[in-house]
This record gives structure tokens, C-alpha cells and sequence, in this order.
């Protein structure tokens, strides 16, 4: 259980004065907070350190020490949270579907939650780094439209149990307010499948696991940051940075480790010193 101390220093991470009201505009108030405070980063997996996803290690690393997480850190505190201001919620996993050909089944990878807003089950995700998405209602034909201009819809495309999931969240909106895995044009895409199957805490074990492990995969080859940022988003794969706002779009390659350890601090707010950067496979080796 969540105390109110640690209720308080999250809401301080987040530059909040005080909690949300658990309902539906305070859900996405609370998620649009967590995202624009605490980077998606997969740092950690690059410099060889284990990914551990219980309630504890969570808030030590994306709280105490002002790091950044990927999905099962990042929806783990989450979850705790919004539990703590009154929204009852569990775990989904789901396939990312992203810049893939359609058909591709992918291992589930990605975790979202299933909030409970007054009776009625809402998804929200604090951890999808490739663009944001928003809280939305669990209804087919649901949309909402996001900060960075982006729309985004929810189908039921299966049945329970289907191979490729129940529920579709699709987005259509800007590549540049993305990772660049996006198709060019802003029709809707696919973002990720998922099914309401419950989910234990093994099972999140299991898939952070193969995910912080499994070799040749998006997570152990590339340098991965991201952020959204009040009406754009700022991504960061290796050198490449692009930064979204409402009147321009940034892309640069990062000079050298001195360069992407500024950006880590000026534009992410992440605490990584100047060996932990060093150390990292994209400056170590070269």
C-alpha cells in the first residue's frame, strides 16, 4: 500500500501540489503529469543492469532517484499511484503492432492498465514511449484527441482469448510526434493489441525478463528516451534526437557523450552522471 509520504513525493516529481480527483479528467490529468515529468528511457538494460519492477524498486529509481523507466517500471508506479488517490486498477498486457506489417503477432510486451473510473473500465498507459496515449474509455468506436494533435480510437477487433487480442488502440496524427516507427501518412495505425485476461505479477516478470534480455530486440540494441512535453513530445533512439512542438520540429545527431548527457539532463530530467553516460555501449565502443 501506497502511504502518504510516498503519495507526496511522487505528486512532487510530477511539480503537483496536490492529488487529482479520482475520476476521468483526473486520470488524465495525473497521466499527462506522470509522462511530461518522468522520461521513458531503457538506460539501465544498456548498461547491463536488471530491470526490477516491484512497487519498491519502482519508486526508488523513477522517484527517489529521478530516473526514467520503460512500461513495467513506469505502469508499476502508476498503478500504485492512482490506487493510492482512489482508482482501483490492474495490469494488461499487450502486442506492439507499430510500423508492422499487418498479421505480425508479436510477444507481448508492453503493459497498460485497466482503470476503474466510477464503475466504468477506462485504459490508461504512463508507459508507451514511442508517441502518448491517452486515457480512454473501454468502448468500441472511443477516440480522444491528445496535446500533441494526435487522434486516437479504441476497436474491438476479437474475441476473449483471440491469438491477436481483443481491443485494438490505434492513433492517427504526425510521424513527428512519434518515435519515426510510424507510417508517414496520418491515417489511423495500429499502436498495440490487447485482451482483458488478468494478469499476475510472474507474468509481468516474465515478459519484463525477455524483454530486458532477449537479444536483438528494439530494447538491447538501441539507446531509447523519450518525453511528452506540453502540445509535442521529444524522442531520443542512439544520436538521433527529435523534439515536436505546436510550431516546429527540431532533428539533430547528438555531437558526443558530453552533448547527450546535457540533453538527458536539460531535456528529460534524467539524473545519469557523466561515467553512467560514458559507460553506455553508444560512446563506450567508440
Amino acid at each position: 500500500m501506497t502511504t502518504p509520504d510516498r503519495l507526496a513525493a511522487y505528486l512532487g516529481r510530477l511539480r503537483l501540489d496536490a492529488a487529482p480527483a479520482p475520476d476521468a479528467e483526473g486520470l488524465a490529468h495525473l497521466q499527462a503529469a506522470h509522462r511530461q515529468a518522468i522520461a521513458f528511457e531503457n538506460l539501465d538494460v544498456r548498461l547491463g543492469r536488471p530491470i526490477q519492477i516491484d512497487s519498491e524498486s519502482v519508486f526508488d529509481k523513477l522517484v527517489t532517484r529521478r530516473r526514467g523507466g520503460y512500461c513495467f517500471e513506469q505502469n508499476r508506479l502508476f498503478s500504485d499511484m492512482l490506487a493510492a488517490i482512489g482508482l482501483p486498477n490492474r495490469p494488461l498486457l499487450a502486442r506492439v503492432q507499430l510500423g508492422l506489417a499487418p498479421g505480425t503477432v508479436t510477444p507481448r510486451t508492453h503493459v497498460l492498465l485497466l482503470v476503474d473510473v466510477a464503475g466504468t473500465p477506462w485504459i490508461a498507459d504512463a508507459g508507451f514511449g514511442a508517441a502518448y496515449c491517452p486515457p480512454m474509455p473501454l468502448t468500441d468506436g472511443a477516440t480522444g484527441t491528445t496535446h500533441d494533435g494526435a487522434r486516437h480510437r479504441l476497436r474491438r477487433v476479437g474475441l476473449p482469448g483471440d491469438l491477436a487480442g481483443e481491443w485494438l488502440l490505434e492513433r492517427a496524427g504526425p510521424i513527428s510526434a512519434t518515435d519515426e516507427r510510424s507510417a508517414p501518412h496520418e491515417d489511423w495505425q495500429p499502436q498495440y493489441s490487447f485482451h482483458l485476461a488478468p494478469v499476475a505479477q510472474d507474468d509481468l516478470e516474465q515478459c519484463n525478463h525477455w524483454t530486458s534480455t532477449r537479444a536483438c530486440t528494439r530494447f538491447l540494441d538501441l539507446h531509447i528516451v523519450s518525453i511528452a512535453l506540453p502540445g509535442g513530445f521529444a524522442t531520443m533512439t542512439d544520436r538521433a534526437l527529435k523534439v515536436h512542438r505546436p510550431e516546429s520540429v527540431e532533428t539533430r545527431t547528438l555531437a558526443d557523450a558530453a552533448d547527450y548527457h546535457r540533453v538527458l539532463s536539460r531535456l528529460f530530467g534524467l539524473t545519469l552522471d557523466e561515467i553512467e553516460v560514458a559507460a553506455l555501449p553508444l560512446f563506450a565502443k567508440a
